[in-house]
């Protein structure tokens, strides 16, 4: 039965933004220091006439989503490409929907688009699922948007069967009869969040690390960052095929964070470990963790889960991960393209799953209530985004139940990125106990524009 919340698109627009890094970024083997991020704004009209706008801000995260021997420049152009193909694409449509059938639809039309994207560039390989879920994610989180400040709310207050007209068994399976987005969703944001601070592998841990000061003001070594944000929680990026250097990273990790909470007088804090899909086998992880075990006990017991330490591609290069997700979760992050991937990854033993907004609104709710189901770990991640991506990325991790942190690392590598929103959400930026106050995200919408 048709809503008279249900939107119709009006009209869509894109512009890229730049940002330079103040300090390289490095994980799986690759640096990143610089990159774009899309804008998309989308005008809307509901049943009864009314209208909306809505943001949609994303990196294009090529280096992490399209893993290639391609050069960054051809992958980068490509995804900026494929954003502005479907942002023109989507202002054509006519169809009133509600914002997750947009989303659902946009997702259809991904393989055919972007298939045409690298024909026309004359690329010589497509261009992975995850990568054109990255280049849409702006466009769809604009939808999103849109579809709350036209009808007035913000959108996790429209998920309910008043304004869906499908159950989440027509997204997923039959499990789900029955059931809508608002069962695993919150009305209102939880008040507030630990913060995940991201320890990239070319991040300096004291001041003898350091071999280029940045002298921004900002802190430069991971035990200053601690005492500067009261941070709780770490995410340490680790190579995945060097042994030595990994358990050593953790053990060095735990001697500056054991130092710079003393000062601090804090005692409990914790850790989580990404291998950004680079380690051989489950055996490499289990080795590791012996050898963490070991090194550093009170290290590994500070764990509280690991990131896909194997090959994304489960189809073809899928091992089984149960034995070391018997010791710490286990997350499918890379991996998780749709529900059947989700699936195939519980097969494999995966335990948990990471979430985020660069796949998509859409695709983040739908996963969410699946994981919810299934009983997995949740986690909401980042794509070191700034300002209103970042929000956006907060904003999901605050209305999932379950979710207990947010990683958040644009304020360590692009700041210049937060600045026209610090003033508006200081909560959300200014960190001083290690937490982000999502008490702020309840505006119409998304939760975090006024558009």
């Amino acid at each position: 039965m048709a809503k008279p919340t249900d939107i119709r698109i009006r009209d869509a627009r894109l512009e890229i933004e730049y940002l330079s890094f103040r300090t390289p970024l490095k994980f799986g083997g690759r640096v990143v220091e610089h990159y774009q991020v899309v804008n998309v704004w989308i005008d809307v009209e509901n049943r009864v006439g009314d209208l909306g706008t809505g943001l949609g801000s994303m990196p294009i995260g090529h280096i992490w989503a399209w893993p290639t021997t391609l050069e960054p420049d051809q992958t980068q152009a490509a995804m900026r490409t494929l954003s502005e193909v479907l942002t023109r694409e989507v202002a054509t449509w006519n169809d009133f929907a509600h914002a997750i059938d947009h989303g659902v639809r946009l997702a259809e039309i991904l393989e055919k688009k972007s298939a045409d994207v690298v024909v026309g560039l004359n690329l010589p390989e497509p261009m992975p699922r995850l990568a054109s879920l990255v280049a849409a994610s702006p466009i769809d989180a604009a939808i999103h948007d849109a579809f709350g400040h036209c009808n007035r709310a913000n959108v996790y207050q429209l998920l309910g069967p008043d304004h869906i007209e499908r159950d989440l068994s027509h997204y997923l399976s039959k499990e789900f009869a029955g059931e809508f987005l608002d069962r695993y969703t919150l009305r209102e944001p939880k008040d507030a969040m630990p913060l995940y601070h991201l320890v990239g592998a070319l991040d300096p841990l004291s001041p003898a690390d350091i071999t280029k000061p940045v002298q921004d003001g900002l802190p430069e070594t991971l035990g200053d960052w601690i005492g500067f944000n009261g941070l709780t929680h770490l995410k340490i990026k680790l190579s995945g095929d060097q042994m030595d250097w990994d358990v050593a990273r953790v053990a060095a990790v735990e001697q500056v964070a054991v130092e710079a909470q003393a000062k601090r007088g804090c005692v409990d804090w914790h850790y989580s470990l990404d291998f950004n899909e680079k380690c051989a086998s489950v055996d490499y992880v289990l080795e590791f963790l012996e050898r963490v075990r070991f090194a550093s006990p009170q290290a590994l017991d500070r764990v509280q889960y690991i990131e896909q330490p194997t090959h994304r591609d489960l189809k073809t290069r899928g091992t089984s991960i149960e034995k070391a997700a018997r010791i710490k979760p286990v997350v499918i992050d890379e991996s998780l393209v749709d529900y059947e991937s989700l699936l195939l990854a519980r097969e494999l033993g995966y335990t948990g799953v990471a979430l985020k907004a660069c796949k998509g609104q859409t695709e983040s709710l739908l996963m969410a209530a699946a994981a919810q189901k299934f009983g997995m770990f949740l986690c909401v991640q980042d794509l070191t985004c700034p300002g209103a991506s970042f929000l956006h990325s907060a904003g999901l991790a605050a209305r999932i139940p379950g979710i207990a942190a947010i990683e958040g690392n644009g304020r360590q590598y692009c700041p210049a990125g937060n600045t026209l929103w610090e003033e508006d959400f200081p909560s959300m930026f200014l960190i001083t106990r290690g937490t982000i106050g999502t008490h702020c995200l309840t505006r119409d919408g998304l939760g975090h524009t006024s558009t």
